[in-house]
């Protein structure tokens, strides 16, 4: 459940990591250590994190240190530093998604990411996962986008025309597509519905009905934990989270708007010159093994991405899959995602 937010300035790329967190003792990554770029909430998330355990578990395992890096601009702070010609100081980056490598790839003359090559337990992800037409990035885990509604207040509208409607003026959340995963993949979704020459028109009638569009998913959720408004926009594993914490599922209801939800699907990929690219396959690699795909789906909220996943029986009950899932190929976003979220943007802004 993450959000981003890339910057255009590249100027930053030169100073040191900022707003980087680590866990464990070492300040100074050093020779024996594995890097891994990640969005703060795998670590630190209003919910449940799994990075505390996946650190844990592969040092007790390998002979590395793994050092958890989460820049405050995310993923944009290594394409400024590949901009800037200066060291990436990282080995791997977990948590990219189509819409980054897309971002990547046009700001980018030179790769950010090299062929993520033999990886153990590759072959058991999902074929509808795979979104990277390059090899770089290795699924490890997906979402799906839908609305999370309190139903013991209301009845969440069953279609997307079904939130334009008075009944439910002012009652939905939703994150900025120019910083949120979540919002954008909400933006998309949208698009899939309208069109390119209509998702503009819905999204005035949606700020008409009185939307509110909050900077981030965590901004977003606490939002609508706090009672101000009953919809949210978020993700269909959201009744695990209201489980794990012992809050009513009532209050933790999951609508699929037209029957279908946004696959977000998150991949991992090994720096361009990192020197543990082995090590770094081998992380790769224990990410993908059964019990670890199951613990990461659990402490992440979210899907495996490999069909063997190790997951308990009541999560695969509370975890909710859309009749239909959708999604943007990367072939399909090439060229028309940062137009589409600008124009957004600038029609939002004005209106």
């Amino acid at each position: 459940m993450k959000r981003r937010n890339f910057l255009a300035a590249a100027g930053a790329a030169t100073t040191a990591v900022a707003g980087c967190l680590s866990l464990g003792d070492t300040t100074d990554a050093g020779n024996d250590a594995l890097v891994v770029g990640t969005y703060s909430a795998f670590i630190d998330s209003p919910s449940s994190s799994p990075g505390a355990w996946l650190k844990s578990e592969f040092e007790s395992e390998f002979d590395t240190n793994l050092v958890w890096q989460t820049p405050s601009n995310e993923l944009n702070h290594y394409v400024q530093r590949k901009q800037a010609g200066v060291d990436i100081e990282a080995d791997v980056y977990l948590g990219l998604n189509t819409d980054d490598l897309v971002r990547v790839d046009r700001e980018l003359d030179d790769s950010l990411f090299t062929e993520a090559g033999d990886i153990d337990g590759q072959s058991d992800v999902k074929s509808e996962l795979q979104f990277d037409p390059q090899d770089r990035a290795v699924p490890f885990d997906t979402g799906y986008i839908s609305l999370v509604y309190d139903g013991t207040a209301m009845t969440a509208p069953e279609t997307f025309d079904g939130l334009l409607t008075d009944d439910v003026a002012g009652d939905l959340i939703t994150q900025n597509p120019g910083g949120s995963a979540t919002g954008k993949s909400f933006l998309l979704h949208t698009i899939k519905q309208y069109g390119s020459d209509g998702y503009l028109d819905y999204w005035s009638e949606l700020q008409a009905n009185g939307v509110q569009v909050l900077g981030s998913w965590s901004d977003a959720y606490g939002a609508w934990s706090n009672g101000e408004a009953p919809m949210v926009v978020s993700y269909s594993t959201d009744q695990v989270f209201a489980d794990q914490s012992g809050e009513s599922l009532d209050e933790h209801q999951v609508r699929f708007l037209n029957d279908q939800g946004y696959a977000n699907p998150e991949g991992m990929a090994v720096f361009e010159g990192s020197n543990q690219s082995e090590i770094a396959r081998e992380f790769m690699s224990f990410v993908l093994r059964p019990e670890v795909q199951g613990e990461i789906a659990v402490q992440n909220v979210q899907f495996p991405a490999t069909e063997t996943a190790d997951v308990p029986s009541d999560y695969a009950e509370l975890a909710k899959e859309p009749p239909e899932p959708v999604t943007f190929t990367y072939e399909e976003l090439q060229g028309q995602v940062s137009g589409w979220v600008e124009d957004w943007e600038r029609q939002f802004a004005g209106n």
